[in-house]
């Protein structure tokens, strides 16, 4: 089982910057990759994010350039950097892992809010 706990989100405005963090338990080194998903009101979950446990990471194309994934076995956490905030950036962002098993997990979530 592995349990998920974010942090950093908050208000900022347009063209702002935020840093999510995520701690999980468990060993990270069992937990491959990790991510971190987002969902706006009205819209479906959105992974936009994900990092193997080699370090090797994807993102969707409305975030390249503008938020970086990165994570630090030591500590069983993973960061999302986040620049350039947009209003449409807007959403409760989580966190996701995937353990050795093939089961998926899923944090609570913090929500982001981007002011025009």
């Amino acid at each position: 089982q592995v349990q998920l706990v974010e942090s950093g989100g908050g208000l900022v405005q347009a063209g702002g910057s935020l840093r999510l963090s995520c701690v999980a338990s468990g060993s990270m080194l069992s937990i491959n990759p990790m991510g971190w998903y987002r969902q706006a009101p009205g819209k479906q979950r959105e992974l936009v994010a994900t990092i193997t446990s080699a370090g090797i990471t994807n993102c969707v194309d409305s975030v390249k350039g503008r938020f970086t994934i990165s994570r630090d076995n030591a500590k069983n956490t993973v960061y999302l950097q986040m620049n350039s905030l947009k209003p449409e950036d807007t959403a409760v962002y989580g966190c996701y892992a995937r353990d050795y098993r093939n089961r998926d997990y899923w944090g609570q979530g913090t929500q982001v809010t981007v002011s025009s």
